[in-house]
């Protein structure tokens, strides 16, 4: 029988787990989760998207893109808008709130990242981070 930290899938499983911990952590002061953070930074890739293309981007559920949304709203961390080429669809963009909010959580990212990341180096870390990048490419874009 194999070791459980032996199964690579299965550290990864655990070091997302504990990553969301910690930044559920810092996020409960302002009221999100980092469902609602996912969203916003989509968002910031771009000049807006439709719900369900945040849906299936982020790999959430559409109904929960809906709540999610709607949170934001209510924040003024997002908004809704008539899409330009369908004026029945409606585009989710970034607000000026919630590209200061997002500045605001890159700190927070940072403390996530060295607490998680501590036992590295940095060589390692930055070899650690080129490696997730290049598995990320490769069906999580």
């Amino acid at each position: 029988m194999r070791e459980l930290h032996a199964d690579t899938g299965y550290l990864l499983y655990r070091l997302g787990l504990r990553s969301g911990q910690l930044f559920n952590t810092f996020l409960q002061e302002s009221g999100l989760r980092l469902r609602h953070y996912a969203v916003l930074r989509y968002l910031a890739t771009c000049e807006g998207a439709l719900q369900r293309e945040l849906s299936a981007r982020l790999g959430y559920d559409p109904s929960a893109i809906v709540g999610l949304v709607d949170d934001l709203e209510k924040l003024g961390f997002a908004e809704r808008r008539p899409a330009p080429d369908d004026r029945r669809s409606r585009v989710v963009v970034l607000t000026g709130d919630g590209r200061a909010f997002l500045r605001g959580t890159d700190q927070a990212g940072r403390r996530v990242t060295d607490e998680l990341l501590t036992p590295l180096a940095p060589a390692e870390r930055e070899a650690l981070h080129t490696l997730l990048a290049r598995v990320a490419g490769n069906g999580l874009a």
